[in-house]
């Protein structure tokens, strides 16, 4: 009986019956800065209404202009893959050669900047949805890969914020509860046709779904979850801001010139056992700024080594501690690993940066990639968070799941 199972599932998977939750594919270490935004300054989650424009943007270290494509995937809800051809998502075409690119100027380090623009005069996305876009060189080998999401504004989606309602987590989580509403659309069985995402800073590692709303009003839909929709505080982002490359700054201790700058951040501490205190931060993202510049930022900042150093007694070989923030995607691998100084008493690593303001924290990760955001930092209930809520439905009889809706809330109106 055993054999007769191991050969079924052998069979669904060879078949493909078996869909997986697709992951993002993050860049070899010459392609840098990916800039992946729609109407927001600061890079973040695109999050967007259908037919509004997404703009992504990414660096190649180097003097070479190679060829880059793109090509464009539709997903499920739960981020597998959805039964729709591209002719039922795409209008035009993809698998199509970025056009739009230039060299750097006036720049230590040299680098090729490449532009995308989504909708363009040869594609445009039908649907709204889970999407992925993947980037190819001429060699048709995956260079990295972003998720995105498009939104038809169906519905009114209004959250609040609360500390959280299981008195062991008080001082550490936040709640998010919220009502859906919609003047046109009534939701049939809601539990099976609608569908939640809750995205706390922009960070999908850390999202909560599959919430099930606890009554219905008439088109109203309530979530009110004790646990299911809680997140762990966290506390306020570390910055620093490099736009005058050569300067140090409250958070640079010192700048050297060698190749490249080099700027030496001051050596950071254990938060988790310190009273929490204010510190105004873009919530995990980063901003390309610099000063000095004529008419294109993008061409004319230069990039920077920066040296991270925390203050730390070693830990045992089954952890390990990591710089963490948008600016690699919250991506956990060897360049945001950092290693202990036994002269100094502290974690260090560098990274290769573009000129702007960063945010960043220390994370620790055990020896089978569990992470705890909170172990450095510590988790406080007043920390000021962004939380995303998309809204799913598919409705009897259909093939995707559309998004019809989208709130946001942060927390600085925390509430009891």
């Amino acid at each position: 009986m055993r054999l007769n199972l191991k050969i079924v599932l052998l069979f669904f998977i060879c078949f493909g019956f078996i869909k997986a939750q697709v992951q993002e594919a993050n860049p070899p270490a010459f392609i840098k800065t990916i800039t992946f935004k729609s109407n927001t300054n600061e890079s973040q989650l695109p999050i967007l209404k259908l037919n509004e424009v997404l703009n992504l943007e990414f660096d190649t270290l180097g003097n070479e202009q190679d060829d880059y494509y793109y090509s464009i995937e539709h997903f499920n809800f739960d981020w597998t893959p959805s039964n729709l051809n591209k002719q039922e998502y795409l209008e035009g075409f993809d698998d199509l050669r970025i056009r739009d690119f230039d060299t750097s100027f006036n720049t230590y380090q040299s680098f090729t900047h490449y532009r995308l623009a989504i909708p363009n005069n040869q594609t445009r996305l039908k649907v709204s949805g889970n999407y992925l876009i993947k980037i190819y060189d001429d060699n048709d080998t995956l260079m990295f890969s972003r998720k995105f999401m498009l939104f038809e504004n169906l519905t009114t989606v209004e959250a609040t914020v609360k500390r959280s309602r299981d008195v062991r987590n008080i001082n550490q989580k936040q709640q998010v509860d919220f009502k859906v509403s919609s003047p046109s659309i009534t939701f049939v069985n809601p539990a099976k046709t609608v569908k939640t995402t809750i995205i706390q800073n922009n960070n999908l590692r850390t999202t909560v779904n599959h919430l099930t709303p606890k009554y219905t009003l008439g088109r109203d839909l309530i979530y009110q979850q004790d646990n299911a929709s809680s997140f762990w505080g966290g506390n306020e982002y570390l910055f620093f801001e490099n736009k005058e490359i050569r300067s140090a700054t409250s958070a640079i201790r010192y700048t050297d010139l060698k190749d490249l700058y080099h700027s030496y951040l001051y050596e950071d501490i254990v938060r988790a056992n310190n009273p929490y205190t204010y510190n105004p931060d873009i919530n995990g993202n980063f901003l390309v700024t610099a000063l000095n510049t004529t008419n294109n930022l993008a061409l004319e900042a230069d990039y920077a080594v920066i040296h991270f150093s925390l203050t730390l007694d070693q830990l045992t070989t089954d952890e390990s501690v990591h710089v963490y923030g948008n600016f690699n995607n919250y991506d956990i691998n060897e360049t945001t690993k950092m290693t202990y100084n036994e002269d100094t008493k502290t974690y260090q690593t560098n990274m290769m940066l573009k000129q702007g303001f960063y945010n960043y924290k220390y994370i620790l990760v055990d020896s089978e990639g569990n992470v705890d955001e909170g172990a450095i930092s510590g988790d406080f209930w007043q920390t000021e968070n962004n939380y995303k809520i998309l809204v799913y439905y598919r409705n009897l009889g259909e093939r995707f799941d559309r998004i019809i809706g989208f709130g946001e809330v942060n927390s600085i109106e925390i509430t009891n």
